[in-house]
C-alpha cells in the first residue's frame, strides 16, 4: 500500500489517474516529433532546390528581313474627271459603268439648238460687216484715185482742193480699218460659238474604262460657276498604283526601287507583289501624326484589284543573309533580384516565385547586353547590335557565336 506522502507526490506531478493520462502524454510527444521531422525535411529540400530556373534560346544564323509597314489605297495610274464647259440639257449618253473607251470616243451630247441659233446670228453679223468692209474699201480706192489725179494736175488744181481730197482719203482709210476690225470681231464671235457647239460633244481624252457616270439623258447641266463632272475615267486597270502613308520615323529607310508586298481585305490570304517608285516630300499631318506618301507600282493583269481598295503594305528596306541573331527577349532580359534572407527561421508555406525584370527593347533603348548561364547562374555579356525585325536582332559584335545560348526568361520551379 502507498503511503500518504507517495500519494501526495503523484497528485502533485499529475501522474495519477492511471494509464489514460500516460497515453495522452505519449500522443502529444509523437505529434511534436513528426512535425519536427517534416519541418527539417522541408528545409533541407528547399535548400537543395534552386529558387529560380532560367529559360534559354540558341544563338543562330538566319536571313534577317527588315520591313516597314504602311497603309494606303489603290488607284489607277491616270484618272480623269471629265466634264463640260457649257450648260444645257443632255441629249444622249453613249456609255455606261465599266465600259471600255478609246481616245476621242463620243460619250455624251448636249442639246445645241440654242447654240446653233446663236451661230447663225453671228454668221449673219459677220456677213454684214464683211459687206461694209467692201464698201469702205471701194470708197478708199476711189478717194486715192482722185487724189492721184489731182496731184498730176497740180498746176490746175487749187491747193485747198488738194488738201481736202487728202483728208477725204484719210477718213476713208480709217473707215476701212474700222470695218476690218469689225470683221475680225464677228469672226471671233462665230468661232467661239462653233467651239461651244463642238464642246457639246463630250469625248474621251484617254484610252481606259468608265469608273463612274454622273449624268443621264434629259438631265440639265449647269457650267456657270464650275465645270460639272459627267464621267470619271481611268486608264487600263491592268497597271495600278498604291499610295501609302509612311510614318516619319520610317520614311528615311524607304527608297525608290525597294520591293514590297501588300494585302487587301478582299483577299486576306493572298499577298500581292509591288515596287516602290516614288517617295514624295510633301508631309501630311493628321491628329498630330506626320506621314509621307510613297507610291508603289502594282501589276493587276488579273484585274482582281479595284481602285479605292484599302491595302496594308510591307516594304522590304533591309535583307541581311546569314546574320547572327538572338531573340529580342534576350536583349530585354535582366536577372531577378535575390530574395531577402529569412532571419525568422523557416516556414512550411512556399515562397512566391521570383519574377524576372525586363529592360527596354533593344530597338527602343539601344541595349547591348545579354545574359548567359555559367555554373547555373546568369552572367552578362556585352554585344553590339544591328537591325531588328521585331522578333530577332542581329549581333554585329561580341563573343557570341552559333551554338551559344542566351537567357530569355525565368521559369518557376515545380512544386
Amino acid at each position: 500500500m502507498q503511503t500518504a506522502s507517495e500519494q501526495d507526490v503523484r497528485k502533485t506531478l499529475g501522474v495519477g489517474g492511471g494509464r489514460r493520462r500516460w497515453r495522452r502524454w505519449i500522443g502529444a510527444a509523437a505529434v511534436l516529433a513528426l512535425a519536427s521531422v517534416a519541418a527539417g525535411t522541408a528545409l533541407r529540400t528547399r535548400q537543395r532546390e534552386p529558387l529560380v530556373r532560367y529559360q534559354t534560346a540558341p544563338v543562330s544564323r538566319e536571313t534577317l528581313t527588315i520591313t516597314v509597314t504602311a497603309t494606303g489605297n489603290l488607284g489607277s495610274l491616270t484618272q480623269v474627271n471629265l466634264g463640260t464647259e457649257i450648260s444645257g440639257v443632255v441629249d444622249k449618253v453613249y456609255v455606261d459603268y465599266n465600259a471600255p473607251v478609246t481616245v476621242g470616243q463620243l460619250l455624251a451630247t448636249i442639246n445645241t439648238d440654242k447654240l446653233k441659233a446663236q451661230a447663225a446670228q453671228a454668221q449673219a453679223a459677220l456677213d454684214s460687216v464683211r459687206a461694209k468692209r467692201m464698201q469702205t474699201q471701194a470708197t478708199l480706192e476711189e478717194g486715192r484715185t482722185r487724189l492721184e489725179r489731182m496731184r498730176r494736175m497740180r498746176d490746175l488744181t487749187p491747193q485747198q482742193d488738194l488738201d481736202t481730197q487728202e483728208a477725204t482719203v484719210k477718213r476713208a482709210a480709217a473707215d476701212d480699218a474700222s470695218a476690218a476690225a469689225q470683221v475680225v470681231q464677228a469672226e471671233a464671235t462665230l468661232s467661239a460659238i462653233d467651239t461651244d457647239v463642238r464642246k457639246a460633244e463630250v469625248r474621251s481624252p484617254i484610252k481606259g474604262i468608265v469608273l463612274d457616270r454622273a449624268v443621264d439623258p434629259g438631265q440639265t447641266v449647269a457650267a456657270s460657276f464650275q465645270t460639272p463632272t459627267l464621267f470619271t475615267l481611268a486608264e487600263d486597270l491592268a497597271r495600278m498604283k498604291l499610295i501609302v502613308d509612311v510614318d516619319e520615323a520610317d520614311v528615311g529607310n524607304v527608297k525608290a526601287g525597294q520591293t514590297a508586298t501588300f494585302r487587301v481585305d478582299a483577299y486576306p490570304d493572298k499577298r500581292f507583289a509591288s515596287r516602290v517608285v516614288e517617295v514624295r516630300n510633301t508631309p501630311k499631318t493628321a491628329n498630330g501624326v506626320v506621314t509621307y506618301q510613297a507610291v508603289l507600282a502594282v501589276d493587276n493583269a488579273a484585274l482582281s484589284l479595284k481602285p479605292g481598295m484599302t491595302a496594308t503594305a510591307e516594304v522590304t528596306v533591309t535583307r541581311i543573309a546569314n546574320a547572327l541573331v538572338v531573340p529580342n527577349a534576350a536583349l530585354r532580359f535582366t536577372p531577378p533580384q535575390a530574395p531577402p534572407a529569412d532571419t525568422r527561421g523557416f516556414s512550411l508555406l512556399p515562397r512566391p516565385p521570383v519574377q524576372a525584370r525586363y529592360a527596354p527593347d533593344a530597338s527602343e533603348a539601344g541595349a547591348h547586353q545579354v545574359w548567359v548561364l555559367r555554373d547555373g547562374q546568369p552572367s552578362p555579356v556585352e554585344v553590339a547590335t544591328g537591325p531588328s525585325d521585331g522578333r530577332l536582332t542581329q549581333i554585329t559584335g561580341g563573343p557570341l557565336d552559333v551554338g551559344a545560348t542566351v537567357v530569355v526568361d525565368t521559369v518557376s520551379p515545380a512544386r
